[in-house]
């Protein structure tokens, strides 16, 4: 896929990796509308970014809201090309303690939300003359369950398998989708969950290249899925 001229639409746009794939597919010449919950960081990115950069506050748990802001905004005259189902939140801790509001929340972020907006967008992208993509962030946290994340091993397998199934039923339809697992990266997905970040972290940018790179494959070549891991992860400042 040639980017220049594209629409996309990226998810949790408005920070870590949702913020990286924005400006890349901006650089691009896409034209990306980012869509979060914060009104004050959108208005930043698109300060930095400038009008190719179309902030929408929007809560992709909120099936409504978001058939609405698609049916008013793709239609015959605008039809979107790119997809990142990137908005995500890790809450964390022993299954006997983890508050079922946290449990719900990861769902209906995670998993709801990239439903709510793929089933929306299908059609559209079903209806375009040209090739479109979906790619739906994981995690390694999708492929491998450890203590105390259960909710969010959960949340991530089921993206995997909504990802796979997906692939394989719109293949035919000219829409490419891939699933990414990023590891380890330095973002403030890191720091919401209490967790520091360190120097041996992948960083955003890297991922970010990434992405571009899958976009830009030949129309009949797929990277339907993808782990992406730092080489060392240990923390450097830890080791003796």
């Amino acid at each position: 896929m040639n980017i220049e001229n594209r629409t996309a639409v990226v998810t949790g746009a408005s920070s870590g990796l949702g913020y990286e794939f924005s400006k890349k597919l901006v650089n691009k010449g896409a034209t990306v509308y980012g869509l979060a919950r914060s009104e004050d960081k959108l208005q930043k990115i698109q300060d930095e970014l400038g009008d190719a950069f179309i902030p929408v506050v929007q809560d992709v748990s909120n099936h409504d809201d978001i058939e609405k802001w698609v049916s008013d905004t793709f239609g015959e005259n605008l039809t979107p090309d790119i997809l990142i189902n990137n908005a995500g939140i890790g809450l964390f801790g022993p299954v006997d303690e983890l508050p079922r509001e946290d449990w719900e929340a990861m769902i209906n972020t995670n998993v709801n939300g990239v439903f709510y907006l793929t089933r929306q967008l299908v059609p559209h992208m079903k209806k375009s003359s040209s090739h479109s993509h979906i790619i739906n962030i994981a995690s390694v946290a999708g492929l491998l369950g450890n203590p105390n994340i259960s909710g969010y091993n959960a949340s991530k397998f089921a993206v995997r398998g909504f990802s796979e199934a997906l692939f394989k039923e719109l293949r035919y339809d000219k829409i490419k989708v891939t699933c990414m697992y990023p590891g380890s990266t330095a973002t403030d997905f890191f720091e919401k969950a209490g967790a520091d970040t360190h120097p041996n972290m992948m960083r955003g940018h890297d991922v970010a290249d990434t992405l571009v790179h899958i976009l830009e494959t030949p129309d009949n070549f797929l990277i339907n899925e993808i782990m992406l891991r730092p080489l060392n992860p240990k923390n450097p400042n830890e080791e003796s």
